[in-house]
């Protein structure tokens, strides 16, 4: 009974004792996106286009367990072509992650994170050829990411974003008013300094 009132104490203090060295930091995060819209029709041509996004980020870590989170708040453009002409999209973004960190040396370390993204879209619907285009206000992405860590300082990212739901729609403006519902999937690369 001893023995079993001795690991819990000690168990007990080990959970005090952790928060109070979880650690805070605060950095500047920017990067590419690469995005390309999935349509739900083949009618149209897509490809690739490169954006960027740039702005604050605040981490949390506990460096014990190696769990964390991180949140930013940033400007982004995500662009996207779609029969030769590029759609733009402008806004904020607000990725929130559950960050897992394995730590190698005081030097390197790498990580895992995923979580939910927010974004909001600053663009005006615009049109082009015979199409009309509009872009949701807003709508929640899943980011699935992984990068390393160096001196504790600067970290390279890479994350996969994908829509919940459509991003948007191009309208047929011709007879019928067709109606093309399209998510815009995006690759990001991304570096970090925390301060």
């Amino acid at each position: 009974m001893k023995k079993f009132i001795s690991v819990l104490l000690l168990a007990v203090c080990f959970c005090m004792a952790t928060p109070a060295v979880a650690q805070m930091g605060f950095g500047v995060r920017g990067g590419l996106n690469l995005a390309k819209a999935s349509l739900n029709s083949s009618a149209f041509g897509v490809d690739n286009r490169t954006g960027f996004f740039i702005g604050p980020m605040a981490e949390f870590t506990v460096p014990l367990i190696g769990v964390g989170m991180d949140a930013a708040v940033l400007f982004s453009q995500r662009n996207v072509e779609v029969q030769d002409h590029t759609i733009k999209q402008n806004g904020f973004e607000i990725p929130i992650n559950l960050k897992y960190t394995i730590g190698f040396s005081r030097l390197l370390a790498v990580y895992l994170a995923a979580g939910p993204d927010f974004i909001f879209d600053l663009s005006k619907d615009k049109s082009f050829d015979k199409y009309e285009y509009e872009l949701k206000n807003s709508y929640v992405a899943i980011n699935l990411g992984a990068g390393i860590k160096l001196f504790h300082h600067v970290q390279f990212g890479v994350n996969y974003n994908i829509p919940c739901a459509s991003s948007g729609k191009i309208i047929e403006t011709g007879r019928g008013r067709e109606e093309y519902k399209y998510k815009s999937k995006v690759w990001q690369v991304s570096m970090t300094y925390m301060f």
